[in-house]
């Protein structure tokens, strides 16, 4: 793991997006193209918005995202397709690939399954959630399953996480459900980046860094068993953490 934390979340952003760029950068030079996977949500703004900006042979790039929730439409403010078209795809010219939520979802996720899994997803941006998630995989987390994505139910930790950033109005206007990449699935990047600002995530960066070993209660510590993680906090996602070294 390589850590890193800044004073404020642009500078996280910033930082962040060029490691990105640098990696995906690494592998166009070594097979011509590149394939990432991308995380949503409040956290990620900064970085979206320096990554667009990134010296980056986009054209070669194939994108994957990590969830989405059941029965809201693409239309939806809260969608994830709807945030990466607007703050990834719509800008730089990727080829994307969505976790499509509408009509028959087994038959969609085949499907894209069978594309993931083409070839290796060279860099994975991974965020942290409130309660220790990793994409939509709330504690415990099925650390056991080999399937590429599954339909998980979302705790009330998460689905008030999502009213807090704003997506939401109400814990009752929140989807119970999501498809969400499986922790599986996400170790199989070849490098992992996550991008954890804020003060709220502060105690889930805690119990992730001091716990000594990997415990599905708390998602996240699975990422430190990975062989290339990229941790970037700000001090306020730190705290916990730097209070008691």
């Amino acid at each position: 793991m390589e850590l890193h934390i800044y004073d404020s979340s642009v500078e996280l952003g910033r930082n962040a997006a060029e490691c990105i760029a640098k990696k995906l950068n690494e592998a166009i030079a070594e097979k011509g193209k590149a394939r990432i996977i991308l995380s949503t949500g409040a956290s990620q703004f900064d970085m979206f918005r320096y990554l667009v900006d990134q010296d980056v042979d986009w054209k070669n790039v194939e994108m994957f995202h990590l969830d989405e929730y059941i029965g809201l439409s693409e239309s939806h403010p809260a969608s994830f397709r709807k945030y990466l078209r607007d703050r990834f795809t719509n800008i730089v010219p990727v080829t994307p690939h969505f976790v499509n939520t509408e009509g028959d979802i087994g038959a969609n996720l085949k499907a894209l399954t069978g594309e993931l899994r083409k070839e290796a997803i060279d860099v994975g941006v991974i965020g942290i959630g409130e309660n220790g998630h990793i994409a939509f995989n709330d504690p415990p987390a099925d650390f056991d399953t080999r399937e590429a994505y599954k339909v998980v139910d979302l705790d009330k930790k998460c689905r008030m996480q999502q009213v807090g950033e704003g997506w939401f109005s109400s814990l009752e206007d929140t989807p119970a459900q999501a498809v969400s990449m499986t922790p599986y699935q996400i170790m199989q990047c070849r490098c992992i980046v996550s991008v954890v600002p804020d003060g709220r995530k502060a105690e889930a960066i805690r119990k992730t860094l001091e716990n000594e070993g990997v415990s599905n209660e708390i998602p996240a510590t699975l990422l430190k068993e990975h062989k290339e993680w990229y941790l970037y906090l700000d001090r306020e996602s730190a705290a916990g953490f730097l209070a008691v070294r």
